[in-house]
């Protein structure tokens, strides 16, 4: 496994990278995305550039945040890197393919937090039930602390309950569970995100945060 030196790496597991030079005033809510699955067509522990693909109906999910002056943050689990199946390097080379190709389509983001720990992993990242690592919130606090977010009018999309359960315990109300179920929880609500009835519902909820 390389060592990831000269990456942003916080830790040997955490990767946090701040992208671009939007500012945002204190207090901003954030629109918080699961990447693989989410953002892009998961390829099972993605490791090759050439084999991304966008899902197109993020795309205007992401602009309408970058017009509401919402700060769009990715916070995603890589167990890969625990299990040895790749590197921070090859996940940078992912990660930067991914960007570009939204900003090839005018969507941009703010920050990218990657969490590697997982407890079948080795060495210094074989760490059970991280405080970062999804279904926790540690991601999506970081976040906040770092850009001064208001947490609890903050959105967050995913493609799995893990990170329904990271936004409910960080302090969100609402998320959106793509090709899943709407639920309702004390507090928290999950919203399905399968068609475009459901995407416009998420375009008029970040819009009503701006």
């Amino acid at each position: 496994m390389a060592d990831g030196a000269g990456l942003p790496l916080v830790e040997p597991g955490l990767w946090v990278e701040r992208i671009g030079a939007r500012t945002f005033s204190a207090g901003r809510p954030a629109l918080f995305l699961d990447r693989d699955g989410t953002i892009n067509v998961d390829t099972d522990y993605p490791s090759d550039p050439a084999e991304i693909v966008l899902r197109p109906q993020m795309l205007p999910v992401i602009e309408t945040a970058n017009q509401a002056g919402s700060p769009v943050v990715i916070v995603t689990n890589q167990s890969g890197i625990a299990r040895g199946y790749f590197g921070w390097e090859a996940f940078a080379r992912v990660n930067g393919r991914v960007l570009d190709l939204l900003a090839e389509q005018n969507a941009f983001v703010d920050m990218v937090l990657a969490c590697a720990y997982h407890e079948g992993g080795s060495g210094p990242l074989a760490i059970a039930d991280h405080p970062m690592r999804k279904p926790n919130p540690g991601m999506l606090l970081e976040a906040s602390r770092r850009l001064g977010l208001d947490l609890k009018r903050s959105l967050i999309v995913g493609d799995k309950r893990a990170d329904m359960q990271a936004g409910q315990r960080a302090g969100l109300t609402r998320g959106w569970l793509v090709d899943g179920e709407a639920s309702k929880e004390p507090g928290f609500e999950v919203l399905s995100l399968r068609d475009s009835g459901d995407r416009d519902g998420l375009l008029g909820a970040i819009e009503a945060i701006r």
